[in-house]
C-alpha cells in the first residue's frame, strides 16, 4: 500500500510517500524557520501563510521524488492534531480536497503518536534490506518544543498516555533558556553545542521530579536559570557554557529517570524516543548508557525524522487504515474532467 502523507502542524510543510508503513520513497520538508527566527519563536500567522504557498509544490515534489503519481497512491494521511490551528487547517483542507477529487481513502493521524512511529521507518533502497523493526510492547517518550509525553505502545495504532508535561515542554524550556542566555532561536541545538564545552559540578539547577507521577514539569528550572543569570551575569567567572551544561543535565536526567521507571514498573524491554529533542546528544547518550544497564532496547529515529515530517504521518496512517472499515474505491473514470486533466 502506497500512502501519501501530509504534515503541517507547526512551521514545516511536508509531504512523503511511504509503502506498507515501512519504506520511505520520498520525504520533502519545506520550513519557514528563517522567517520566525528574528521573532524568537513561531508566529502562527506566518507559518500558515507560508504553508498555503508551499503545500502544492511540496506534494508534487514528493510524488516526483518517489517516481509515482496520484494514480499509484492508495490512500492519503494527514496530521489531525495537535498543532497550530491555522497550520492544521491548511493541511487538512488540502488533504480532504485531494482525497475527494481523486476518490482516495483519507485518514487523519495524531502527530504525537506519529513521532514514536518514526522509529519503524526506513529509507527505500535497492535491496529493501534492513534490521527488524522494534519489538512491541514498548515505552514511548516524545519530547519536542510543544510536548513531553510518556506512552505505552502495545500495538499500532493504539498508544496509551501515561504522563505529560504539566507546564512547559522540554523543548520549550530549551528555547526559553536559550533566550535568557541570548543564544537565538531555536535554542535546543545552541544549548547542546555549548553544553559540550561547559562540563562542571559547580552549578546545579533544580528540576521538578514529581516522584508519584509520570508527569513532567520544566517551568521551575527555567525560572532557576533566569534568577541565576540575573544574579551572576556581571561576575568574571560567569560562563554561558557551564549554565547550558547544568540546565541540560538536569532536564535530560529527569527524562531518563522517568523512562526507565516506566520500563521497570510495566516490565517492558523496548523504549522508543521521538520528537525534536530526541536529536539532543546528551539525551541520546544518557538513554543509551542507561538502557545497557537496564537491559532495555532503546531506539531513536534518524535525525531528519526527529523533526516534524510527513513520512511518520504516512507510516502510522497505514496502520490506522487497516484498523477501520474498508473503503470502496471508485473508478478514476468517474472523476470530474478537470480533475482527470490535472492528474
Amino acid at each position: 500500500m502506497n500512502i501519501l502523507g501530509i504534515e503541517t502542524s507547526c512551521d514545516e510543510t511536508s509531504a512523503a510517500v511511504v509503502t506498507d508503513g515501512r519504506w520511505i520513497h520520498s520525504n520533502v520538508v519545506a520550513s519557514s524557520l528563517a522567517q520566525h527566527r528574528k521573532f524568537g519563536g513561531i508566529i502562527p500567522e506566518i507559518a500558515s501563510r507560508r504553508q498555503l504557498e508551499y503545500i502544492n509544490s511540496v506534494v508534487e515534489q514528493a510524488l516526483d521524488e518517489s517516481h509515482s503519481s496520484l494514480k499509484n497512491i492508495d490512500a492519503i494521511a494527514v496530521t489531525r492534531s495537535p498543532g497550530l490551528a491555522g497550520s492544521l487547517l491548511v493541511g487538512i483542507s488540502f488533504a480532504r480536497a485531494l482525497a475527494c477529487a481523486t476518490r482516495k481513502p483519507l485518514v487523519e493521524v495524531d502527530h504525537i503518536h506519529a513521532h514514536l512511529y518514526a522509529n519503524f521507518l526506513k529509507k527505500l533502497d535497492a535491496t529493501n534490506n534492513a534490521e527488524d523493526p522494534p519489538s512491541l510492547p514498548a515505552v514511548g517518550l516524545v519530547v519536542s518544543g510543544g510536548h513531553s509525553s510518556l506512552f505505552v505502545v502495545r500495538h499500532w495504532p493504539r498508544c496509551l498516555l501515561l504522563g505529560q508535561t504539566r507546564d512547559d515542554a522540554a523543548g520549550e524550556a530549551f528555547d526559553k533558556v536559550a533566550k535568557i542566555l541570548d543564544l537565538g532561536y531555536p535554542g535546543g541545538p545552541a544549548i547542546d553545542r555549548l553544553a559540550q564545552q561547559g562540563e562542571n559540578s559547580e552549578i546545579r539547577f533544580p528540576c521538578a521530579e514529581l516522584p508519584d507521577s509520570f508527569d513532567f514539569s520544566f517551568s521551575g528550572i527555567k525560572t532557576a536559570v533566569l534568577y541565576y543569570v540575573n544574579a551572576h551575569r556581571k561576575e568574571k567567572e560567569f560562563s554561558t557554557e557551564k549554565i547550558a551544561y547544568a540546565f541540560q543535565k538536569s532536564v535530560t536526567q529527569v527524562l531518563i529517570d522517568k523512562c526507565f521507571t516506566v520500563c521497570r514498573k510495566k516490565n517492558i524491554k523496548t523504549l522508543l524516543v521521538g520528537g525534536g529533542v530526541a536529536a539532543n546528544s546528551a539525551l541520546r547518550k544518557g538513554l543509551t548508557a542507561r538502557a545497557q544497564e537496564e537491559m532495555v532496547d532503546v531506539h531513536f529515529p534518524p535525525l531528519q525524522l526527529c523533526l516534524d515530517n510527513a513520512a511518520m504521518i504516512a507510516g502510522l496512517g497505514h496502520h490506522l487504515l487497516h484498523h477501520r472499515a474498508p473503503v470502496r474505491k471508485k473508478r478514476a473514470s468517474n472523476l470530474p474532467r478537470a480533475v482527470k486533466r490535472h492528474f
